[in-house]
């Protein structure tokens, strides 16, 4: 949005009596704003890392198209300080899982027959992750999975801050690569990890977003690691 739009559109928001309204509806959408002096900045520009929450995703589908396809399980990590604080798992009912999917995570027709119908998970899961900062290992697929999803059922958009656990890795360690099996085996990550699990995938991803932030010190706030994720110097 330009300045001058900005501006118009501020104003047409007092004008109307609209303005704390429109501040709970971006909340409640994940994007909390700070406003300074009539100008309006991102809160996790004034985050430290150890006060932020971030809320580590991992999903599972029957599918790879976002258009087409649906999110069959949830699990997610609360983070704050270095630890969890909370976690969040559900299935989510489906028909007609593909085989490769099946053979893939485990997950059949039978898991799925009772589990919970899309519009109820989604809405607690929206709950859950408020306004954190959505974290992922390849974080835009699923965060717009995830979206799409919201959308679909009328519940979107997201607009969460967001940080990909790939990008922090490539910066910081001198792997040949970074998918989170390959990672969890060099690291020691997880134990007792079984990869294609939406919580136990969650929560190894949360093991290493951990040991990232660790080696990211230098990261003040949480602007500045969004920053470092998408093009910070490689650490030696």
């Amino acid at each position: 949005m330009q300045p001058e739009t900005a501006k118009q559109f501020y104003s047409l928001l007092n004008e109307l009596g609209l303005f704390e309204e429109a501040f709970e509806v971006l909340d409640a959408c994940g994007m909390p704003l700070t406003n300074i002096g009539g100008k309006f900045f991102y809160s996790t520009l004034f985050n430290n890392i150890e006060d932020e929450t971030f809320c580590v995703v991992d999903i599972e589908t029957n599918g790879s198209k976002v258009r087409d396809d649906a999110i069959i399980e949830i699990g997610a990590l609360k983070i704050k300080n270095y630890e969890t604080i909370d976690y969040f798992n559900s299935l989510i009912h489906s028909k007609d899982i593909p085989f490769y999917i099946t053979k893939l995570t485990g997950i059949d027709d039978d898991m799925l027959k009772y589990a919970p119908k899309t519009v109820d998970v989604l809405h607690s899961f929206k709950q859950f992750l408020g306004s954190s900062v959505f974290v992922a290992h390849d974080v835009n697929f699923d965060f717009s999975f995830i979206d799409a999803s919201l959308m679909k059922i009328d519940l979107g958009p997201l607009l969460n801050r967001k940080v990909c656990t790939i990008q922090l890795a490539e910066r910081i360690f001198n792997f040949e690569k970074y998918g989170l099996a390959h990672l969890n085996e060099k690291l020691g990550l997880y134990k007792n990890a079984t990869f294609h699990r939406a919580l136990t995938d969650a929560s190894t991803t949360a093991k290493l977003f951990i040991i990232c932030l660790n080696k990211l010190k230098h990261c003040k706030n949480t602007e500045e690691l969004i920053s470092f994720s998408k093009g910070g110097k490689t650490l030696d």
